[in-house]
């Protein structure tokens, strides 16, 4: 049964149409205070509301906007005897769904009524058929690090603050961009993304801003942008380190201004967009070596959140494996797929440079090489001992760097083995071993950190 709330200051309203409603079937409950009713609608939400402008305790424009604020798709009828266009007109881009007058027939408030649930079951479903396409977006585990993000991503979700989010590649940036906008009160508007490190330079004003026909040769008609796109909606501009300065000018100036001006044009376009940027670099350190602009910095960093590496929260890979196990089961066809407890003290042993991403890499593969429902320690082939940066497979020595195909990666599990290795010669004996290969002590010791490797490991 639906329940329906009517807030109105009028008793014989209350009592006339809370009896239309009764009899029509819907379970109703009156308000004559909209304090009573905001009180009792942050504990639980009805199906529709029924609302007076004219109240004896609050305005009704801010009941209205605190009900959105609230719950964003629930449906709000206005009612009023003092009705205008231009309240009507207020209303509607409050978020009220219709908008009566009184004295108003009853026929009228019904058709109002069912329209106004029709379109709530079908937002309903529209959102379930979004979970079932594109899955549930979820921040995978429970270190002291990543509960602190979610109650970070719920305090500043339902706000418009401009975020910054920072961490290493893989971290997981953009679950968490996605995460705020979905909590948000934009959630039902786009959430547009821009790679501002994979578009050239000569390009990325034109992606963000649009242009017009004839602006450049190649414009043959006219283009939205990126900020135009994203109308009432968030603007994800990740790895925004590496945007040029021309272009975070015009950034900035969007921020200050909430204008954008396409290439071309003479006018200038209002936009309503949340911002919410993301980068793996050192803002502060881009900023000092004149590459990133500071005042655009201050702009962007109003609510800084950051995502720590996987290998400082390792105590959330058996969350995350089990989470990657059951999504590639599904793909694969298997039941369920499950892992060695040796295998997860094994991935513990790892720094995991590509972070999240590349746990999820590393699982399907071993996925799709193994193809069983239970993984155990015999069943990892080289390739992920190799991956693993370990020197044995089976009780064979293998020398993982010559698999490797970027230089950068072979270097890494080069100088980790190295040292590794010559560390368990020393006994973990850090000065004696910086002597012995020739480096300062202090150099070592943030070459471990960086390497993942404890002191006194051996």
């Amino acid at each position: 049964m639906y329940e329906i709330w009517i807030i109105d200051d009028e008793v014989g309203i209350l009592e006339s149409l809370g009896g239309i409603l009764q009899d029509e079937g819907y379970e109703v409950k009156t308000f004559a205070f909209a304090k009573e009713a905001l009180s009792l609608l942050s504990q639980r939400a009805p199906q529709a509301i029924f609302l007076d402008l004219w109240l004896k305790d609050m305005d009704g424009m801010e009941v209205l906007r605190t009900i959105k604020e609230l719950h964003p798709s629930l449906p709000v009828i206005i009612i009023s005897g003092h009705g205008t266009i231009e309240g009507a007109v207020k209303c509607i881009k409050l978020g009220a769904i219709d908008f009566i007058e009184k004295p108003f027939s009853y026929e009228r408030v019904l058709v109002s009524l069912e329209n106004a649930l029709k379109l709530s079951k079908l937002e309903e479903e529209n959102k379930e058929l979004r979970d079932k396409l594109f899955g549930k977006i979820e921040l995978i585990g429970n270190s002291p690090p990543i509960i602190q993000i979610r109650e970070f991503i719920a305090k500043v979700a339902p706000t418009d603050t401009t975020v910054l989010i920072t961490g290493e590649s893989g971290v997981g940036k953009e679950i968490v961009a996605r995460l705020i906008h979905q909590h948000s009160k934009r959630a039902k508007g786009p959430f547009i993304e821009v790679n501002c490190a994979a578009i050239p330079e000569t390009l990325i004003e034109a992606e963000l801003f649009g242009y017009e026909k004839g602006a450049f040769t190649d414009a043959r008609t006219s283009k939205k942008g990126k900020f135009e796109q994203a109308q009432g909606g968030s603007l994800f501009l990740d790895e925004i380190g590496d945007m040029n300065l021309s272009a975070q000018a015009k950034v900035l100036r969007v921020l200050q201004e909430k204008k954008i001006e396409r290439l071309g044009a003479q006018k200038a376009i209002e936009v309503d967009v949340r911002i919410i940027a993301a980068t793996n670099k050192n803002l502060r350190e881009e900023i000092s070596k004149g590459r990133f602009r500071e005042d655009l910095y201050y702009r962007l960093n109003v609510f800084p959140i950051h995502i720590p590496p996987l290998r400082e929260r390792l105590e959330d890979i058996p969350l995350l494996c089990e989470a990657f196990l059951k999504e590639l089961a599904s793909k694969v066809g298997l039941k369920r797929i499950t892992l060695d407890p040796a295998i997860l003290e094994l991935f513990k042993e790892y720094t995991w440079p590509g972070n999240v991403r590349e746990l999820k890499n590393c699982l399907e593969r071993l996925v799709i090489l193994t193809n069983k429902e239970e993984i155990t320690l015999k069943d990892l082939p080289k390739e992920i001992w190799y991956s693993l940066g370990r020197r044995e497979h089976n009780g064979e020595d293998v020398q993982p760097w010559f698999e490797e195909k970027d230089f950068k990666r072979a270097k890494w599990l080069f100088e980790r083995e190295f040292l590794k290795r010559k560390l368990e010669f020393y006994k973990g004996n850090i000065s004696k071993t910086a002597k012995e290969i020739g480096l300062e002590r202090t150099y070592l010791q943030k070459k471990l950190k960086e390497l993942g490797l404890k002191e006194g490991e051996g």
